[in-house]
């Protein structure tokens, strides 16, 4: 499979004001009041996050990244997205929420109204693998604390992912704060996610 994550291939969807490019590691620093989120229940529309993407065809495919955090404020978050347009997507993250614990979580928006799915986790958790598997327009979300076992999150269908789709990382700060967020071990691999017999 032909599909590698390279530099000269990726844009920007709101593109933060400090981040760093280097050979197996990528950085972000978030702005305050940045976020993706569509109307469901909070009634506000949020599309001004930093996402780091490329374009893929490839209808068959796992995506694998190692994300690192030191958010300490409410929302901060980052992960593995698949963003087609501010009223579709899907990301993964770990959002922090307070001193005792944070959610690992994740959110599809279809058609301008997004979902969350979440799991509580200590809040001391500051890392996290996320492996994003994509057959057609329907993708699995799995994590692992070791890069080795994945446990799947969710299945879920992007009803604009059926063709060319956008996929990478991002990191916000729906509230006043700012942190690093860290992606490693960034990979595409052969699909991990079999097809249902």
């Amino acid at each position: 499979m032909d599909l590698i994550f390279r530099e000269d291939e990726l844009f920007w969807v709101n593109e933060p004001n400090a981040y760093k490019i280097e050979e197996e590691r990528i950085i972000i620093t978030t702005d305050p009041q940045t976020d993706f989120w569509q109307k469901t229940y909070y009634g506000f529309q949020n599309d001004n996050a930093p996402a780091l993407l490329m374009k893929t065809k490839e209808q068959y495919f796992s995506f694998i990244v190692k994300t690192e955090f030191d958010g300490t404020h409410r929302f901060d978050q980052c992960g593995v997205i698949v963003y087609q347009d501010s009223e579709n997507w899907i990301k993964a993250s770990i959002e922090y929420e307070n001193e005792a614990f944070q959610r690992l979580g994740s959110v599809v928006t279809n058609h301008g109204y997004s979902d969350w799915a979440t799991t509580d986790i200590p809040a001391s958790q500051s890392f996290m693998y996320y492996r994003l598997s994509r057959r057609g327009s329907d993708f699995c979300i799995e994590n692992s604390y070791d890069g080795n076992k994945f446990n799947q999150m969710r299945i879920a269908h992007l009803f604009e992912g059926d063709k060319e789709i956008q996929i990478g990382i991002y990191a916000c700060s729906p509230e006043t704060s700012s942190f690093h967020a860290s992606f490693t071990k960034i990979a595409f691999e052969e699909c991990q996610w079999k097809e249902h017999q």
